[in-house]
């Protein structure tokens, strides 16, 4: 199978995958091949937090034109794979010079495998692009093609509880990968200060209780391939809850719009984390830690002035820097923008930076460590 994921995710995917017992793990960029069976598939999708799409690839085979692609696929047994009645969704992604057109061979496709039911049965399936019964993804790397069925169904990082989303919110996989290459586990108090729609806190909120990351989701796409054992996969989904844990600090978050806030509070609720987050109306930059004697974990995703707009975005970055410096001693602070100009007005040096990409925006991640005192006094 092939796990696909985030630049800059494949270290942690690869961890992840190890943890739940895949094996034959090979780590590519942006993505990690495994093995493991179809009881394993079902764990993956539930279980992994840096996955975007587990793949199952059924057939790869050379194509050198349009014409030797069709012949291939149409000579694929679909029957095996769904019923004619059924509906299909085709996918594809070209690292190719002989072909150049990722959506004339996904049509290439789906007329190979439409025209191979007309021909058996005398009818074909449709095609449904929301809720198909098949999803397929074709990849072709110069002249290699892989046909794989995706058995995610729709992105994994559509968890199933979020109701609504600010203007600019953050992809849940990346801001799960975000909070686990931060290293935060649960092991304390976790604030996000400028929430948007409260991703962050969902998500540490997940991590901290070893919620699995896809409990919330209404389907998967292997729910409708002919082999689906429901009986094997409920008892997968028991065992995960079974090892659901307590969790004893807190996660909150700010945010200055009501409206965002108001959001958080509704997929906070519908992703059963209200025990574990509460969230207020705040100004950060009138803002103070809360408990002076507590370490505090921050991570936050503050305006980039890319989707939303910042009237002065070098003070605002500014403001930021001063904010955890004064108000935030015992602290570790990460914060990911694509705004590096901006990035240099915060006036704190970084510990740390880490390449990663915010859906095309290429990003930095960054780390600040706010000691009470000065750095000297810390060491010494």
């Amino acid at each position: 199978m092939i796990a696909k994921t985030l630049f800059g995710m494949e270290d942690l995917l690869e961890k992840e995958l190890r943890e739940l017992g895949a094996s034959a793990i090979e780590k590519g960029v942006r993505n990690v091949t495994f093995e493991g069976d179809n009881g394993f598939m079902y764990k993956a999708n539930l279980c992994c937090r840096t996955a975007i799409k587990i793949l199952k690839p059924i057939k790869s085979f050379n194509v050198f034109n349009e014409d030797d692609l069709y012949k291939k696929v149409y000579e694929i047994a679909w029957e095996d794979y769904m019923e004619v009645n059924g509906s299909l969704a085709v996918n594809a992604t070209v690292f190719s010079e002989q072909f150049t057109h990722s959506q004339y061979i996904a049509l290439k496709t789906k007329d190979a495998i439409v025209d191979r039911f007309r021909d058996r049965e005398g009818t074909r399936p449709d095609v449904d692009l929301d809720h198909p019964t098949l999803r397929i993804n074709v990849h072709i790397d110069r002249n290699i093609c892989t046909i794989s069925l995706d058995s995610s169904g729709e992105s994994l990082h559509k968890r199933g509880y979020k109701l609504s989303a600010t203007l600019a919110p953050i992809n849940e996989v990346l801001a799960a990968g975000i909070i686990m290459l931060t290293g935060w586990k649960g092991q304390c108090d976790f604030l996000d200060p400028m929430c948007g729609s409260g991703t962050f806190l969902a998500e540490a909120a997940m991590i901290a209780c070893n919620i699995p990351p896809n409990l919330n989701r209404d389907e998967f796409g292997f729910e409708t391939w002919p082999d689906f054992d429901v009986e094997l996969f409920e008892l997968i989904e028991a065992s995960a809850i079974k090892k659901i844990r307590d969790f004893h600090f807190k996660i909150y978050g700010y945010d200055l719009d009501e409206i965002a806030i108001q959001k958080t509070k509704e997929n906070i609720k519908n992703a059963n984390l209200e025990e574990f987050v509460s969230v207020k109306v705040q100004d950060f930059f009138k803002s103070k830690k809360e408990d002076e004697e507590k370490y505090l974990h921050i991570i936050f995703n503050p305006p980039y002035d890319e989707r939303l707009a910042i009237k002065n975005i070098e003070e605002f970055y500014g403001n930021i820097g001063t904010t955890l410096k004064h108000g935030y001693p015992g602290s570790q602070a990460w914060m990911i923008t694509s705004n590096m100009e901006a990035l240099k007005n915060v006036g704190l040096r970084p510990s740390q930076k880490i390449k990663l990409f915010n859906g095309k925006l290429e990003s930095k991640l960054v780390k600040y460590e706010l000691y009470s005192g000065s750095k000297k006094q810390k060491k010494q």
